[in-house]
């Protein structure tokens, strides 16, 4: 029994009372047609609305492809009417040759009256089901939308870092040819310090989410590699508690601040400069400063290239949750920091 039990699904106590609350209706509209009792008219409704209602749910359910499944519960629905009418006439102790012979007209009323509400009661189901399947489609239309929006997001994302990695890298390796031409000990000591950071940090770079102390970890690297190069014009200092290194912080977002911090603050203007890289959470919020004592904010410079594409990548990841604030730093220099929602790692 259990292998045709798939049959009886949906067949449900809410679609039983609704068929007898129809039945109940039925019997009552056509009460003052016919010369009978309530009781009567309702066991013969409800013989035929039972009936009517197994075999409309076991043809819904039938595993078959050749007859399309609303054909199917119009058969079942005539079907029904001819069986339930046959039961009910058992019920009430009629002698089956009379019921096709004298009370043949009755007999034929009957599953004619049984037919008219099944077929209303076939529509309303058919509209419903056409309806749960149109809402079914909607869903998973618009759950692939999201999926498409999802990938196109993180191809966005994926191009937005790229433009990041050949900017870094390209500067470096130009540091190191500088270092080449006028002090090839210190070029040596300084490639191998660049052969280091880059093992270290090539296999994240495409990394669409890392922690901040694997970010911090490639900046100390860079600023380390930054003074080799500068000698004692630059100093640097990194203020972030251990416990927030675990916290879940964009890619090669800090490395550019770091980069933006050294080119643009420290190297063109100071005798001895330092760059100072600072972290906090604060009401669910993790910042993320870059602090250089260079010369400060100048308007030929603009937003950059580096500091617009971390925007454009911090709406995408976050929305309106995460911004990067650019200050001035008195006496003079600049405070770039990155404001995201603070979340521990996986």
């Amino acid at each position: 029994m259990k292998s045709y039990a798939y049959l009886f699904e949906g067949l449900t106590v809410r679609r039983v009372l609704t068929v007898t609350v129809i039945c109940a209706a039925a019997a009552g509209a056509v009460l003052w047609i016919f010369l009978n009792t309530f009781r009567d008219l309702l066991v013969s409704a409800l013989c035929v609305g039972y009936v009517s209602m197994i075999l409309f749910t076991m043809a819904g359910n039938v595993r078959q492809e050749r007859i399309p499944r609303e054909v199917m519960q119009v058969l079942a629905i005539v079907m029904g009417s001819f069986l339930g009418t046959i039961i009910a006439g058992l019920v009430k102790g009629r002698d089956m040759r009379q019921m096709f012979t004298d009370r043949l007209s009755g007999v034929l009323i009957t599953m004619a009256l049984g037919l008219g509400f099944g077929c209303v009661v076939v529509a309303t189901f058919i509209m419903r089901e056409k309806h749960a399947r149109d809402q079914a489609r909607f869903h998973r239309a618009e759950s692939e939308r999201h999926r498409l929006e999802r990938n196109l997001l993180e191809a966005k994302l994926q191009l937005m870092q790229a433009q990041v990695e050949p900017h870094f890298l390209f500067n470096t390796l130009a540091n190191v040819q500088h270092l080449v031409e006028t002090n090839p000990p210190e070029a040596n000591r300084m490639l191998e310090s660049l052969i280091q950071y880059l093992r270290a940090a090539l296999p994240r770079m495409r990394e669409s989410a890392t922690n901040l102390g694997r970010e911090i970890d490639m900046a100390r690297a860079f600023l380390e590699i930054q003074r080799v190069r500068m000698g004692s014009r630059l100093d640097f200092a990194i203020e972030v508690p251990d416990a927030l290194k675990c916290h879940n912080f964009p890619p090669m977002m800090l490395i550019t601040l770091v980069e933006n911090a050294v080119k643009h603050g420290v190297d063109p203007c100071c005798e001895c400069g330092t760059i100072t890289i600072r972290a906090m959470e604060d009401e669910g919020r993790l910042r993320v400063s870059v602090e250089d004592t260079g010369e400060g904010i100048k308007p030929k410079k603009g937003g950059g290239v580096g500091l617009a594409n971390i925007r454009d990548r911090l709406k995408a990841l976050y929305g309106a949750s995460a911004r990067l604030v650019i200050e001035e730093r008195a006496p003079h220099g600049v405070v770039a920091s990155i404001e995201v929602p603070a979340a521990s790692a996986a």
